[in-house]
């Protein structure tokens, strides 16, 4: 009778991974990232407030350090980046699984296919980025241009601080969620739903046709993710896209100044953007047809009870009846004695 072929387990159903899965993990984990999140973006905050004051930073009117908006930005992204490692721990301490798991189903970050993702999104995102530009908007206030003793350094810091922010909100909405929620449920569309309506509330309630983007960006974000089996191809569209946006205000005067998110975009930008997005998740699925990345892999075997001591070893068999001694073998046993021995003399022929 031949073994039943193990369960296969896509991405979103990873946190059943491991053989100590229990259904309390995903419950506990998610409490321990929603408390340590915030924890460790406060800790942010407060070590960077201290040395920023060490360094002779102005008081802003609120009791905190005036930054400026380069050092500031910086600060902020360093807080949401802090969710990255929670979110490694809570995979390997609480849910008992490899931390690479919440990657991709191949327990790690696939980085060639984060690359071509990127690559994919780079064309897409700055054609629809130049496009939102050219929109004309009755309330837009003329820009300046920064110049580039603002805009160089600015860019520098965007450049390695923007992808780790973007990585660490796809870890905690694409990822953590997304599978706490499938180690419960089967189908990815109610672990995909919950966590988009989280990420678009997340940013603030702006206008309904922003809330309206952030969820749909969400959703097609989680879909990629279980459709190529990992966290890249949401990486790669999360990062370029705020890298864009991030620098497309570094590069005017105030821009980085302003508490406008992508809740407060008009219908308009909503329209253009929504396009962006669904010429990007067409590429990643033209290129997925050609690489076919890994989406699935078979579910952990339970392991077996170890053996009793008398099963795993056996006693020893008893010893066979012995043989007459004249017909025991000469090796490993007794030599045969003659009952009545011949005279050495005799045997001299003496």
């Amino acid at each position: 009778m031949t073994n039943p072929l193990p369960e296969l387990l896509p991405y979103h159903r990873m946190a059943r991974a491991s053989v100590r899965h229990r259904w309390w993990r995903p419950v506990l984990g998610t409490g321990f990232v929603a408390v340590a999140c915030v924890i460790a973006a406060v800790l942010v905050y407060g070590l960077g407030s201290v040395l920023g004051a060490a360094k002779g930073y102005l008081e802003a009117p609120d009791g905190t350090v005036e930054f400026g908006p380069v050092s500031g930005t910086a600060l902020d992204l360093l807080a949401i980046a802090s969710a990255l490692p929670v979110v490694l721990l809570a995979v390997r301490w609480i849910g008992r699984r490899p931390a690479g798991t919440v990657s991709s189903v191949t327990g790690g970050l696939r980085w060639r296919w984060l690359g071509l993702c990127v690559l994919a999104a780079l064309p897409v995102l700055a054609v629809t980025t130049g496009v939102m530009l050219l929109l004309p908007m009755d309330d837009a206030e003329p820009s300046r241009w920064a110049g580039w003793e603002v805009f160089g350094p600015a860019l520098a810091m965007l450049v390695v601080l923007v992808p780790l922010q973007a990585a660490a909100e796809e870890y905690v909405f694409r990822g953590w969620l997304t599978q706490a929620v499938g180690g419960f449920l089967r189908s990815p569309w109610w672990a995909l739903v919950p966590q988009a309506v989280l990420f678009a509330a997340g940013h603030g309630w702006g206008t309904p046709w922003g809330f309206a983007d952030l969820a749909v960006f969400a959703v097609v974000a989680g879909w990629l993710t279980v459709r190529t089996g990992g966290l890249e191809a949401a990486i790669g569209l999360h990062a370029v896209n705020n890298l864009l946006a991030f620098g497309v205000s570094a590069a005017v005067v105030d821009g980085l100044k302003s508490d406008e998110t992508a809740a407060d975009l008009p219908w308009q930008l909503v329209a253009v953007d929504l396009a962006g997005i669904a010429l990007y998740t067409a590429a990643v699925l033209w290129l997925a047809r050609r690489r076919t990345p890994t989406r699935a892999v078979p579910a952990p075997s339970p392991v077996p009870p170890p053996l009793p001591f008398s099963a795993a070893y056996p006693p020893v068999p008893a010893a066979y009846p012995q043989a007459p001694a004249a017909h025991m073998p000469v090796h490993g046993g007794p030599v045969p004695v003659l009952a009545d021995p011949v005279p050495c003399t005799e045997r001299s022929g003496s």
